[in-house]
Order: structure tokens, then sequence, then C-alpha cells
């Protein structure tokens, strides 16, 4: 009985305390300030952690051929008027040979055989852009997944989700909203990470010679086209 009565006092005299120090805390002890609404309101996800799943790249549009975006399918009528890595550009600056906004909404059409996976408008200086994810053939070097990228379009031709056929129009030839005249910003990068990312960089970062890869890319018969989207 007397040790109960002990151990009961030990608890009451523990709870006491604490009461105390609960008590001298709240009075004393630094205020809290309340957190900004910055801090607790959900973050919009980082583009450069977005990237295509295994089993969406297993999905997309086996790519056999790529062809130039602009003018013919060889590059016709066009020029390159900043290439791929000429003061730090991660792409080639495509232009009608007329120059100048005389290219201003020509057809841009798909490299190659692929999935639309962005279609929007990433922030000043890039106008409308869409990245087009492949898939390349198996024991590719730069397999499995390679994405081309069109900027500065004016129109959109392709939605987000939609699979097109090389040589099919996706858009045309714009100014990104007046910033620039008239010409089509066109990357090749390498990988399944969906990030709209920059045109300007030290390094090359996951991005290749376009017209190099075209060239390299070519290798089927002139003859052979891919195969013509499914019908539901």
């Amino acid at each position: 009985m007397k040790k109960a009565v002990r151990i009961m006092r030990v608890i009451l005299t523990l709870a006491l305390a604490a009461a105390v120090i609960g008590v001298l805390w709240q009075r004393l002890g630094p205020r809290l300030e309340a957190l900004p609404d910055s801090a607790v309101k959900p973050k919009p996800l980082d583009p450069a952690f977005v990237r295509l799943t295994p089993r969406e790249t297993a999905t997309l549009p086996l790519a056999t051929r790529f062809d130039m975006p602009l003018g013919s399918e060889d590059g016709a009528f066009t020029y390159n008027a900043r290439p791929f890595r000429i003061e730090r550009h991660l792409g080639d600056d495509l232009n009608g040979i007329g120059g100048e906004n005389s290219d201003l909404g020509d057809p841009v059409y798909a490299a190659g055989a692929g999935r639309v996976v962005y279609a929007g408008n990433p922030g000043p200086g890039w106008g409308k852009m869409i990245l087009i994810a492949h898939r390349l053939p198996e024991g590719d070097e730069l397999g499995p997944v390679v994405q081309t990228m069109y900027a500065h379009l004016e129109s959109f031709q392709v939605r987000a989700g939609q699979d097109v056929q090389r040589g099919d129009p996706i858009g045309t030839v714009g100014t990104a909203d007046g910033a620039f005249l008239a010409h089509l910003h066109f990357e090749v990068r390498v990988g399944p990470y969906v990030n709209p990312g920059q045109g300007y960089a030290d390094t090359a970062l996951n991005r290749v010679a376009p017209e190099q890869f075209i060239r390299a890319h070519r290798g089927a018969a002139a003859d052979l086209l891919n195969p013509a989207p499914q019908k539901d």
C-alpha cells in the first residue's frame, strides 16, 4: 500500500511539474508567426522531374526514319541560321530561304513517328512549343527514346497525347509572340524527360546536333513509310 502511495505521489509530482512548465512556456516562450501562404500552398511540379514511364516509352510509335521538319523532307528551301552549339545554342534555327519573316506561317512537320508529350507556351521567349517523343529501333545507340522539340510556333495543329506520323503537319512557323523574326527552333533530345528547359547552355545537356541526328537516321529506303495510326 505504501509503495503504491509513493508511486502515485511521484506521478502527481511529474504531472504538476509538466503543467507548470507548460504554463511558463505559453507565457515566456517564443511566439511562432503564421506560415506564409507560399509555405502551405502546394507548388506546381517542376517539369524537370516529369518523365515518361517505362510503359509510356514502350507504347510510343516506333520511329524507323526521320526527316527535316521544315521545307521538304530533305530541308530544301530552308537554311540553318544558327546551328547547334554556336553561341551556346542547344538546337538549330531553321529559316525559309527568303529570310526575315518570309516563312511566317509556313507548315512545320513531325520529324518522325511519335507521340506529342507537350504542347503549350512555356514562357517568355519561347512562344508555342511542341515536344514529340519517339521510340527508336532496338539497338540504336541513342535509344530507347528521343524527343524532337519545335519552338517559336505561331499555331498548333496537334494536342498533347496525340500520335503523329513522320511528315504530319503539327504547327506553323512563328515569331515567339513577336520576340524574333520568324523561324523554327528545332532540337533533338535524348531521354524520357518532358521538360521545356532552356535554349542556351554552357554544355550540350541532353541535346544532340539535329542535322547530324537526322542524317544518321535516314537510313531507311526512300519509299519506306511508317505504318498508319490504328483506328479505334
